[in-house]
């Protein structure tokens, strides 16, 4: 029998192992972090409830961990490589999962990259202090560039949404588009409603009683969130969150928000507890700006509305 000399082997072998190197440029970030393969008790069971949410996505994707100025970053990658990219900024303390009902939509023919907030329950984490919102922004705009996006399309979710129009203050000529998701203080501050108000008195309940609480006012089908999602939202909420930040965020000025020269979709609830009709109003007044109320919807349209919200959301990104 023919043998192969292991020197002669490795110089065959040596030009498909580059070529694979080259066509994978975030190799070096996909390999998990100790945080995350020695976990402590707590965020062992929290990262296996992720896991299982991770599991409704019906979609291949790929875990990135990328190190930064503050910590590790957690990115989920889906869609084809070579496709438009898309970022997506998640609500408060909802983690990327939450976009498992829409994942399967935008990454047909966008290449998607999911980031989980530092500051929040998710799979990045926190090393050193964030001390103000320009950290924050300049946080997420370390993670994009590490991913090389030079241009990309930006999808933010509540307080996602305030972020979204934040970074792209900051990046004007590097968003192309922004869609957001009944954007939290963004346009308008929150408005007074009996939601907002047995919110507040929930807070004298049980902890269980205001996660149900919350999630009632937020959802107008509740009993459509997957339970999966639930477990691993509620594990989360017993996680130490960093939520310091919330009374920075203060509607935009109409200044700020008409020097927006992308394309801006905006999509509310008709029983939103955080944004009503003036929010659509003022979306329509921008130099690109859409907005549009999706009726049967709460504060969770991706959830409540998720085939409506993915036709509007993939329309807006082809036109």
């Amino acid at each position: 029998m023919y043998k192969i000399s292991p020197i002669r082997l490795s110089l065959w072998l040596a030009p498909f192992l580059l070529f694979m190197n080259c066509t994978d440029k975030y190799a070096e970030y996909k390999k998990e972090p100790e945080y995350i393969s020695k976990p402590t008790a707590l965020n062992e069971a929290y990262f296996k409830a992720y896991d299982e949410t991770l599991n409704l996505w019906q979609v291949s994707f790929e875990e990135l961990y990328i190190p930064t100025t503050y910590g590790t970053a957690h990115v989920i990658v889906s869609g084809p490589k070579n496709a438009e990219p898309v970022v997506l900024l998640h609500g408060m303390n909802a983690s990327s999962t939450m976009w498992y009902p829409n994942i399967e939509s935008l990454s047909k023919n966008h290449r998607v990259f999911a980031i989980d907030f530092i500051l929040e329950p998710g799979k990045s984490n926190l090393e050193r202090d964030i001390e103000s919102v320009e950290n924050v922004t300049d946080w997420y705009e370390e993670v994009i560039a590490t991913l090389e996006l030079d241009s990309y399309h930006l999808i933010g979710a509540s307080r996602g949404g305030w972020l979204a129009v934040t970074i792209a203050l900051n990046k004007n000529n590097n968003v192309k588009s922004l869609i957001l998701l009944s954007p939290a203080q963004t346009f308008t501050w929150i408005r007074p409603s009996m939601d907002l108000f047995k919110n507040l008195v929930s807070l004298f309940s049980s902890e269980e009683k205001q996660i149900e609480q919350t999630i009632e006012s937020m959802s107008t089908k509740v009993d459509q969130i997957s339970d999966i999602y639930l477990k691993q939202y509620k594990l989360g909420l017993e996680k130490e969150s960093e939520n310091k930040f919330i009374t920075s965020m203060q509607p935009f000025s109409n200044d700020e928000l008409k020097s927006l020269q992308m394309p801006v979709l905006v999509l509310i609830g008709d029983d939103d507890v955080i944004n009503g009709e003036r929010t659509v109003e003022i979306a329509q007044m921008l130099p690109k700006g859409t907005g549009e109320i999706i009726q049967n919807a709460g504060h969770f349209l991706s959830i409540d509305q998720a085939e409506i919200v993915n036709k509007k959301m993939l329309e807006f990104l082809k036109n």
